[in-house]
């Protein structure tokens, strides 16, 4: 099993709406690096969710990958944001993966707290100008994570 941190501003998608929903699938990722992120992901793989673009931002939860090699169906929305003219059904450019609610943590962890634990080549996340909205976190670092979160 893996662990993966995937951010989402809790305006447009937050852990209380994975929450309500339960499954969700995450679409709308435009970066090549995060795509191969995502297409390397497997079942039963755990996730951070991150709420991103908020005071504070940070860790609120942890979600499970419950189906992977999605095709984004927004790519073929000529209304979505996130629509993309050079992806076709017969031959998609965009994957992506269905996320499982597992729980909300009592107290977030801030992106602060994160810098203060870990260092930029422990959590990506915390590097400076890290735009990344799917990224790998290594197990130890993320037994770390789950114990703060248990205090």
């Amino acid at each position: 099993m893996a662990y993966w941190l995937m951010k989402s501003e809790p305006d447009v998608y937050s852990i209380k709406d994975l929450e309500r929903d339960r499954t969700e699938i995450w679409d709308g990722v435009r970066n090549y690096q995060a795509r191969n992120f995502l297409t390397s992901m497997a079942l039963g793989d755990k996730a951070f969710f991150y709420h991103s673009n908020t005071k504070p931002p940070g860790i609120v939860g942890l979600m499970e990958i419950v189906e992977t090699n999605v095709v984004d169906p927004s790519q073929f929305d000529s209304a979505s944001k996130y629509y993309d003219p050079k992806s076709s059904t017969e031959k998609p450019r965009w994957y992506t993966v269905t996320v499982g609610y597992l729980e909300t943590f009592r107290t977030g962890i801030t992106l602060d707290d994160l810098r203060e634990a870990f260092t930029p080549d422990e959590l990506w996340v915390v590097r400076r100008g890290n735009r990344l909205s799917v990224m790998p976190v290594d197990g130890a670092v993320a037994e770390k994570l789950l114990n703060i979160t248990q205090t």
